[in-house]
């Protein structure tokens, strides 16, 4: 990759989640590498396909988008076989999609602990079912769960997600194991902090809330948990997804890789 060679010509990645935030960060950085895209996500239909057109022209590869739900298992299996039929097959999954909800354990709404589950956690499950196979039958893929310092550890008033993300790192062993001799590597990535569009807009909120001055704002969330006063960045976790891709981590497998300035060390 020092060579400046695009290390994924001719590989397919489907990245979920990948309309904003987290996982259109690493949906450019495959698409730097030379990969072909299938985004999905929610947005308003134009801005996705402005999005759409715009990455596939700068990145000069193909991009695709399927608006699958992902508490639908039918729609992800459908999703696996667009990307199949469009693209031409599936080599890279990302299972980014994620979602929040907080409220103490006794008081968590039943239908919003099993929304949570179902996307951050079974929605993963059922995209390496359908994605298996396919990488399997070529003996080569790569399948990177995002899950988050929080599937190693705990915070209060987060149980669904807590519990998704431990989840999503115990499927992530599951599937190394199984997929071990095949060519096929499964690992997590585990962030802290990461400035997204929508983390900016909470600490500007907190920011006029409080009458503090942004830096401010952002040096105290994040040493609330982290020792370094540093927010991660979306391509800083597209790099280490290109990282899993290459051929130095073909041994790498099973790994939860934290990238969360410190968080888990304390």
């Amino acid at each position: 990759m020092s060579s400046g060679k695009k290390c994924l010509v001719g590989k397919v990645a489907l990245v979920t989640g990948s309309t904003s935030g987290i996982g259109l960060g690493i949906a450019r950085c495959l698409g730097e590498q030379g990969a072909d895209l299938m985004l999905n996500g929610f947005g308003e239909s134009g801005a996705i396909e402005t999005l759409r057109a715009g990455l596939a022209e700068a990145l000069e590869v193909r991009v695709d988008y399927d608006g699958a739900d992902l508490s639908q298992p039918s729609q992800i299996a459908g999703l696996v076989q667009r990307t199949q039929a469009v693209l031409g097959g599936l080599d890279i999954l990302v299972n980014n999609a994620g979602i929040q909800y907080t409220a103490d354990i006794k008081d968590f709404p039943a239908e919003r602990w099993d929304a949570v589950i179902a996307i951050n956690l079974s929605a993963a499950f059922h995209a390496m079912q359908a994605a298996i196979p396919g990488m399997t039958s070529k003996g080569w893929g790569r399948i990177v769960n995002i899950a988050s310092a929080h599937g190693l550890v705990g915070s209060a008033q987060k149980s669904a997600y807590v519990a998704a993300k431990h989840g999503l790192i115990g499927l992530t062993k599951v599937g190394a194991i199984e997929l071990a001799n095949t060519g096929v590597t499964v690992n997590a990535i585990c962030p802290g902090w990461v400035l997204t569009p929508l983390v900016q807009a909470q600490l500007d909120a907190r920011a006029e809330r409080e009458g503090l001055d942004i830096e401010a704002v952002k040096h105290a969330l994040l040493t609330e948990k982290q020792p370094m006063a540093q927010f991660t960045t979306p391509e800083g976790i597209g790099g280490l997804v290109i990282f899993l891709c290459s051929d130095a981590a073909r041994t790498v497998t099973g790994a939860p890789l934290s990238i969360d300035g410190g968080w888990v060390a304390t």
